[in-house]
């Protein structure tokens, strides 16, 4: 049931997550409003504008001494009869970050980091600002054994057997589109490939033949294998827990049916899930955790298969708690919480001054010198082939756009030249034509980019 998804970033995932998170409306605006570049002829020939002067650092008051170096992302241990993990923390941007680096870095989906950081432009945010890092997490309402994989939150759940103390592991992950959405019940792992070979099925075989993408088919190990590096097989026959080469993927609807992770992130599940583990698979947008005496509401937009009764359902439980506890709940953070679904776990109680611990506090983390995976651009080269991908007035759309090709599966080099009053989207180098054709021919059929093909500059 696997498949490339050429549109990582203009999927009917992600267009369905645009319509619960509005942060994304300004990008997909942007680029189904795209002027594409009239192609009269299959090469234009002209000169690759000079390489745009090197960003000056952007310099920043002396850093605090309670800033951290680093915080834990992945592993946690889970205190007894507690329901959340982890701690909220932010981090000072820079400029030329961009949210999905940052979300890779530390192990976040694309729908976390955006969810958390509400009006926060995700491809060419302000410098100088700080972001929020939703690094808490309230523990699915399921049987904490092997894997559980909450869909509407976007993450698995990975309970260790073998801990002297109760300890978990957590991933963002993609899941499957609203066509083709992934499947939820009880299962477990029956077997486990490095490098695995992607055999594609027939239906799918058919949706990129229409697309004028056709596949071979099977796909071998390698760059162009959506698999990645590592598989977990299902006993669900045709799904699967695997790599992605499109890491901007994580955090979206954009499979069909299987379950995602960033590379570094299924290696790390690979080598600690033996065959026959469990594997449970909920749909919980709703989730009700207590922690050091504090109940904390954690919300997601809700996937559209969900129970038309589970708000009830939850309405009914808070009603419970507070019958039982001596405090009150604070109904008002209840219903901000439901109305923003930003995914942070928040407490509802209606907490005494003092009652709240020190770790609960959000902490700043040193802003690392180089994300981890961060796309890297190669230099300029006269000689090389190029793409024009866009070329417009507007320094930050064309900067966008820049960020968004960067960040397709393989990676699609590209880079802002300006000239005059013109901002160019320059897609390459490439070695030769046909690198910079099929370049083109993804940008098309993954971005509905129209490119023109830039010959090298032929010395004299």
């Amino acid at each position: 049931m696997c498949r490339i998804i050429d549109v990582s970033i203009l999927s009917a995932g992600l267009r369905l997550i645009v319509l619960f998170i509005f942060i994304l409306s300004l990008l997909l605006s942007l680029l189904l409003s795209l002027p594409g570049c009239a192609v009269s002829k299959n090469v234009l020939v002209m000169p690759l504008p000079a390489p745009s002067p090197p960003v000056e650092k952007i310099e920043r008051p002396e850093i605090p001494v309670v800033l951290e170096e680093k915080i834990e992302s992945n592993e946690f241990s889970v205190a007894k009869e507690a329901d959340v993990i982890g701690r909220l923390a932010f981090i000072m941007l820079e400029k030329g970050d961009t949210l999905p680096d940052i979300a890779r870095h530390f192990s976040l989906g694309f729908n976390e980091i955006s969810a958390a950081n509400p009006g926060v432009d995700v491809w060419v945010p302000e410098a100088e600002r700080r972001i929020i890092l939703p690094l808490s997490f309230i523990l699915p309402d399921a049987i904490r054994k092997g894997i559980v994989i909450n869909l509407a939150a976007l993450r698995l759940f990975h309970f260790k057997e073998d801990s002297k103390s109760p300890a978990v592991s957590t991933y963002p992950v993609g899941i499957g589109t609203e066509e083709r959405p992934s499947p939820m019940g009880q299962m477990y792992v029956e077997r486990k490939m490095v490098r695995p070979t992607w055999h594609v099925p027939a239906s799918i075989s058919e949706d990129h033949r229409k697309k004028g993408d056709p596949l071979p088919a099977k796909v071998l190990p390698g760059p162009l294998n959506p698999l990645g590096e590592y598989a977990l097989y299902l006993s669900k026959s045709g799904y699967l827990i695997h790599g992605t080469n499109k890491p901007t993927s994580i955090g979206l609807r954009a499979t069909n049916g299987c379950i995602r992770l960033y590379p570094e992130d299924i290696k790390k599940l690979y080598e600690n899930v033996p065959i026959k583990t469990p594997v449970s698979i909920v749909n919980q947008p709703y989730l009700i955790g207590q922690r050091d005496g504090v109940v904390y509401m954690e919300v997601h937009a809700p996937l559209e298969n969900l129970d038309t009764d589970e708000l009830d359902k939850i309405y009914a439980k808070l009603k419970n708690i507070e019958k039982k506890s001596t405090r009150k709940l604070d109904w008002k953070k209840v219903e901000t919480a439901l109305a923003e679904a930003r995914g942070i776990p928040v407490p509802i109680f209606e907490i005494r001054q003092g009652n709240i611990k020190g770790d609960e506090k959000i902490t700043e983390v040193k802003r690392p010198n180089k994300f981890y995976g961060k796309p890297e651009i190669p230099e300029q080269k006269t000689e090389a082939w190029y793409v024009l991908a866009a070329d417009l007035r507007d320094e930050i759309e064309a900067k966008r756009i820049a960020a968004i090709i960067n960040h397709q599966g393989p990676q699609i080099p590209a880079r802002v030249v300006s000239e005059s009053d013109r901002y160019r989207v320059i897609a390459g180098p490439f070695n030769n034509i046909r690198e910079a054709k099929d370049a083109a021919k993804r940008l098309k059929i993954d971005l509905e980019i129209e490119g023109i093909l830039i010959e090298p500059v032929r010395k004299r």
